[in-house]
């Protein structure tokens, strides 16, 4: 029997019902918030590299350092110095500074906010007399993360960190790549510079022996002229090649966060100072395609932009449900400052709110189709740099085979030129050939070992080329499990 009338008995059953909805609503809300497709996209990987070079290695070569593999230590200073002062890499510093940051103001706000306050205020309305009134206390707030909003922000953020970090370990990568190869230029132009010169020296030899042969007429003008032309030919290679050295010195000047002309006294006369082509170590033992891409860190950056935006599906889907705060004040309040540490004048009070949306237009759903939108992008992002990456290693691995072959065939084409130019030489000046048999030779001297000399620097260069293919150049974390690329 109900001993209490209707308008106090209705009121007992109100609550019961309020909280069983709400329960029902949370563990709703909560079974739809885990979200979906966390695992990397499938992107179908090769078994094997086609043109791996041959290695007795039982275990892949470390690249973290692999300029000192060079054994030029002008080209480690360089990169060493780049890697300190170059503005492209103090920019992605700065950035991963800001996401880290970013990160740490969303961690601060899952825990309560405590505030401090105080004020004095007189007042006077018409004849009444004035009157003051002091307070100071103390305001706190929080919200509950109920449904997982806050935090699925937050691992948004650490995501977007570590994305930062591994986009500043691309820029390392492709900052020690542009000054090896850069440097690599520079050695191959100077080496060409000491061709030229020494083979203007021989055709200047050839036409003073011309000279005399045509004065004692022994040889006609034409022969003359013909040395002459063939001469300043290879006289006026001289100074497009000390064009390009000066611009390519240039070029390392700026690598290493100097302006051109400002780099140390003893670094400047390093690289003024002609030295040989640096030559990439042979040994060199390649990983399986997939533990590759495991190094390379625009793949890691695909992969924490993955992880940042399936956290920011999850993000939208918390904002459609109800959120709840608590708040509360402890403070004094009086009209005298005298009076004000009096236990009367403490004043307090507790607040708990709940808001949840109600009509929005569709809104919250359509910013939740977005963040999934978001997500796929972020998925065909990644697709599309594990492909760029099997690309770039296989395109490094066929131009390295290729030039190898190559460079073995030029130099036995610039060994036999050298030997028919000096059987030349001698025949002409025992009249035994004609001038134009000296002239052929000396230009396919010259020409074979020009291309001799780019053919090594490119050669270092499709080495340079493949370190930065396999992701040389930093220090790969530890791989996670369940981020291996399949």
């Amino acid at each position: 029997m109900n001993l209490l009338p209707p308008s106090q008995a209705r009121p007992v059953r109100r609550p019961v019902t309020l909280i069983g909805l709400a329960s029902v609503a949370l563990l709703s809300a909560c079974a739809s918030l885990a979200p979906a497709g966390g695992e990397l996209p499938s992107t179908p990987l090769p078994t094997a590299w086609s043109a791996a070079p041959v290695s007795a290695a039982t275990s892949p070569t470390g690249l973290a350092a692999w300029w000192q593999r060079f054994n030029d230590p002008t080209l480690t200073t360089l990169v060493t110095q780049a890697l300190q002062a170059n503005t492209s890499v103090k920019s992605a510093q700065a950035a991963l500074l800001q996401a880290r940051a970013q990160r740490d103001v969303q961690q601060a706000g899952l825990g309560p906010s405590v505030g401090v306050s105080g004020s004095a205020q007189r007042s006077k309305s018409g004849d009444n007399d004035a009157s003051n009134r002091f307070q100071a206390g103390f305001d706190a707030s929080w919200e509950p993360d109920i449904f997982g909003g806050n935090r699925s922000t937050l691992n948004a953020s650490e995501a977007d960190a570590r994305a930062s970090e591994t986009s500043l370990a691309d820029v390392q990568v492709s900052l020690a790549a542009e000054v090896a190869a850069t440097y690599i230029e520079l050695r191959g132009l100077q080496t060409r510079l000491a061709i030229a010169r020494s083979n203007l020296a021989a055709q200047s030899e050839t036409l003073q022996i011309t000279r005399w042969r045509t004065q004692a007429g022994l040889a006609s003008s034409l022969d003359l002229e013909q040395a002459i032309a063939s001469s300043e030919q290879t006289a006026a290679q001289i100074p497009a090649l000390q064009t390009s050295i000066a611009q390519a010195l240039s070029g390392v000047a700026v690598l290493t966060g100097q302006a051109p002309g400002t780099l140390p006294a003893a670094l400047q006369g390093a690289l003024n100072t002609a030295a040989p082509i640096p030559q990439g170590a042979g040994d060199l033992a390649l990983a399986f395609p997939a533990e590759t891409l495991r190094q390379r860190p625009d793949v890691r950056t695909a992969e924490h932009r993955i992880s940042a935006a399936l956290s920011r599906v999850a993000a939208a889907d918390a904002a459609r449900y109800p959120s709840f705060r608590l708040s509360g004040s402890l403070g004094l309040s009086a009209l005298t400052l005298g009076t004000l540490t009096n236990g009367a004048s403490v004043a307090s009070s507790l607040l708990a709110s709940v808001s949840a949306p109600l009509f929005d237009g569709g809104a919250a759903r359509a910013q939740v189709r977005a963040q999934e939108a978001a997500l796929e992008q972020a998925r065909v992002a990644y697709q599309g740099s594990v492909i760029s990456a099997v690309k770039d290693v296989e395109d490094a691995l066929v131009a390295l085979q290729g030039d190898r072959e190559r460079l073995v065939r030029l130099q036995a084409a610039s060994a036999a030129a050298a030997n028919a130019e000096l059987l030349a030489r001698q025949r002409y000046e025992s009249g035994l050939v004609d001038f134009r048999t000296v002239l052929d030779t000396q230009r396919t001297l010259l020409s074979t070992q020009d291309s001799v000399a780019s053919t090594q620097a490119t050669l270092s260069a499709d080495h340079v080329r493949l370190y930065k293919a396999l992701g040389g150049g930093w220090t790969p974390d530890a791989p996670p499990v369940e981020a291996t690329p399949r």
